[in-house]
């Protein structure tokens, strides 16, 4: 029911990395090297497009709620207890899964590049 949160999480700190890299590299009037850093637009993007989609099917289905505590299942101990179990687990799943197939396609990519730079 929260699951969506974690990816969010991880989402506003991709974001933040990003904003600060670019930063350096316009201070310093250099091109950012890091393959994984010159494309963090990349996981942003299916973070926060997948965060987004994730918290409007909880709002569709009534588990986010426009009033304090806004989930639902936050209301009391136990539940919030379980909401907590879920986010440590759906949540850091899909987040991870997300970032480990950004890593990968990534890399294949920059793999790419150097082949067709060789050439």
């Amino acid at each position: 029911m929260a699951c969506f949160v974690v990816p969010a999480a991880e989402a506003v700190v991709t974001t933040i990395v990003k904003k600060k890299a670019d930063s350096d590299a316009a201070q310093s009037h250099t091109e950012i090297k890091n393959p994984f850093l010159k494309r963090m637009n990349w996981l942003n993007n299916m973070l926060w497009g997948g965060s987004a989609l994730l918290a409007f099917e909880h709002v569709w289905h009534g588990e986010v709620v426009p009033f304090f505590p806004f989930l639902t299942k936050a209301a009391d101990a136990g539940s919030a207890a379980q909401m907590v179990q879920e986010m440590a687990t759906s949540g850091v799943a899909m987040a991870a899964l997300v970032t480990g197939v950004w890593a990968v396609v990534t890399a294949v990519t920059s793999r790419m590049e150097k082949k067709e730079v060789a050439k």
